[in-house]
């Protein structure tokens, strides 16, 4: 990957978890997201899984801001998440998949609740869950195929956090 690839593809990952787009990735980045999550799925922020969402962006943030807020403002600027969260986890992505494992479990169960499923999530709910964090229609309909291995319509949360963690710290062609 040249450069221009690498800068393009760290900024369109920095842009989503930059939530209010004012440079910088913060906790309320984290609670905007469930926030919109919560609405897009009508689901209350008080009930079990609303409470789970939260939990899950906040331990998300503390561990992003673990690995990545050298300066301990609890901010996360551009140039400390490419030097933290990008370069830092590419040897191991598990480490990341397991900082984002609470939210996206919690994201998943609120999902895939709206199409009544326990398994995992449908490849439609997928793509509106990728839509509220960011993606445009036609780059969330094309990774939620995608992350539909199996072809049975379902995602799995093993293949999302994998599919998560290869994402945010494997150099190679974007998804989006």
């Amino acid at each position: 990957m040249d450069s221009a690839e690498y800068e393009r593809k760290t900024a369109a990952r920095f842009a989503s978890f930059d939530q209010d787009g004012n440079g910088y990735i913060d906790r309320e980045d984290f609670s905007a997201a469930a926030a919109a999550i919560l609405a897009e799925f009508d689901t209350t922020a008080r009930c079990d899984k609303g409470q789970a969402l939260y939990s899950g962006a906040e331990a998300f943030w503390q561990g992003m801001a673990g690995i990545a807020d050298v300066d301990g403002d609890q901010r996360v600027t551009r140039g400390e998440f490419v030097t933290g969260a990008v370069k830092r986890l590419r040897d191991n992505p598990e480490r990341f998949a397991e900082i984002a494992r609470p939210f996206l479990h919690a994201a998943i169960e609120i999902a895939a609740a709206s199409d009544g499923g326990d398994e995992g999530v449908t490849v439609g709910a997928a793509t509106r869950l990728l839509r509220v964090l960011g993606a445009d229609q036609e780059a969330a309909e094309r990774v939620a195929t995608a992350l539909d291995a199996d072809g049975d319509g379902i995602i799995t949360e093993s293949e999302t956090l994998s599919a998560f963690a290869v994402y945010y710290t494997v150099d190679g062609p974007d998804t989006q």
